[in-house]
């Protein structure tokens, strides 16, 4: 009996027995589906990070309050308010040659009115250049200049979907809405976004920095700095000066830590690569568990196999069949049965992660779908070898029986 008659007849036994075969090899299914969409899930998201980070251009540097390390996120990132931030460290930075545009931040999330309609909304305080930073426009209307952001004016310019909520397709312009019992005269509004930086840049409304600060917020200091050069070959000389700068206007001396983090877009990537990197294989190496109760599973079956066969074996051996013949047999059996396991798993698995990419895109979500080759291979490679692993000692077992005693078991 050479190696393809002992697969063709692994397959015939096992098809004899179809739901004892198909509930078998159902850990092995589990198992390396949950592996393929996990592995797909985290490369879905790692391209969704840098989707959103690189949408916002590769020439911008960031400045956030408080010291960070090359480790982790500045704490003001977890929600700690820390005020060591001012618009006047823009204004400094702005002076720098290889800047070409720098904008500040402050934010708050409120219910933006007009006549009896409502709708939540991000407000954003800011300044005249938020459109060159994040290279925005107007649908309609104008963006504020620096002087309406310094004379403390009560205008604001909408965000398209905030303008679609309050007013449906009518013009805005000169209309006026209200934030926190202010009111504001709308002088524009932005062209529609989407999703960037993880922010629906829709649904918010700017107005001048000053204005947010002094009659929302009742605070002086920023929440972020966000500059952009003239080219990325320009960014690590300006995030030097930059540093300079703030440690000068910050009264930081010697080897005291800096008070604030300025990070470029690639260090950004970096970060939040190894990040999803070693998210991704912790939750894969926990999906894999079940490849191993799988395996498991299997060799009970198997076990259960060699008993109930007992008799066919006896009666292999009276006939000429050696011990690794019949050894074989029954290995190649555990193998055919995970691998089977294992190409359905990959199918499932690569479905699965289909429909999530496809429900993210629906969403607004920059998602790739991604199931990798070695994805596929690892699933076939790790199922062979579970085959092998827990399928040797059942067939070890069934090679040792004794044809006299295999022939009278019953």
């Amino acid at each position: 009996m050479n190696f393809l008659d002992l697969i063709k007849e692994s397959f015939i036994v096992l098809k004899t027995n179809r739901r004892r075969t198909f509930l078998t090899s159902l850990g092995i299914i589990i198992g390396v589906a949950s592996v393929i969409v996990v592995m797909s899930v985290g490369a879905g998201a790692q391209s969704l990070i840098f989707n959103q980070i690189t949408s916002a251009g590769s020439n911008l540097i960031g400045v956030l309050p408080g010291y960070s390390d090359e480790e982790g996120p500045p704490a003001s990132v977890f929600g700690i308010v820390i005020t060591t931030l001012k618009n006047e460290d823009a204004e400094d930075i702005a002076k720098l040659n290889e800047i070409q545009a720098v904008t500040s931040y402050v934010r708050g999330v409120e219910t933006i009115q007009f006549s009896n309609k409502k709708t939540d909304a991000t407000y954003v305080g800011t300044t005249a250049d938020y459109v060159n930073v994040e290279d925005a426009n107007t649908l309609m209307g104008e963006f504020f200049d620096e002087d309406a952001s310094k004379a403390l004016d009560r205008v604001v310019v909408l965000g398209w979907q905030v303008w679609k909520d309050l007013f449906v397709d009518d013009d805005p312009i000169g209309q006026r809405v209200k934030i926190k019992r202010e009111s504001f005269r709308v002088i524009g509004v932005m062209e529609k976004r989407g999703v960037e930086a993880f922010q629906n840049q829709d649904n918010q409304v700017f107005i001048p920095l000053a204005t947010a600060q002094k009659l929302l917020l009742g605070i002086n200091h920023v929440s972020m700095i966000r500059a952009k050069t003239y080219s990325e070959n320009d960014i690590d000389f300006a995030m030097a000066q930059i540093k300079d700068i703030l440690r000068d206007n910050h009264g930081i001396t010697g080897s005291k830590s800096n008070d604030f983090t300025v990070q470029a877009t690639a260090q950004a990537l970096d970060a939040l690569g190894s990040v999803t990197d070693a998210l991704t294989f912790f939750l894969s190496a926990i999906a894999a568990i079940s490849l191993l109760v799988g395996g498991i599973g299997i060799m009970n079956i198997m076990l259960i196999a060699v008993r109930e066969r007992t008799r066919e074996i006896g009666l292999r051996k009276a006939v000429g069949a050696t011990p690794d013949l019949v050894q074989a047999q029954f290995l190649i059996e555990s193998i055919v049965l995970t691998l089977a396991g294992g190409i359905i798993g990959i199918i499932i698995g690569a479905s699965f992660s289909a429909m999530i990419a496809v429900t993210a895109r629906y969403l607004g979500y920059d998602w790739d779908y991604v199931v990798t080759m070695s994805s596929v291979l690892m699933g076939v490679i790790v199922s062979t070898a579970v085959g092998i692993m827990f399928g040797w000692y059942p067939a070890r077992k069934a090679s040792k029986l004794d044809p006299v005693v295999a022939l009278h078991y019953e």
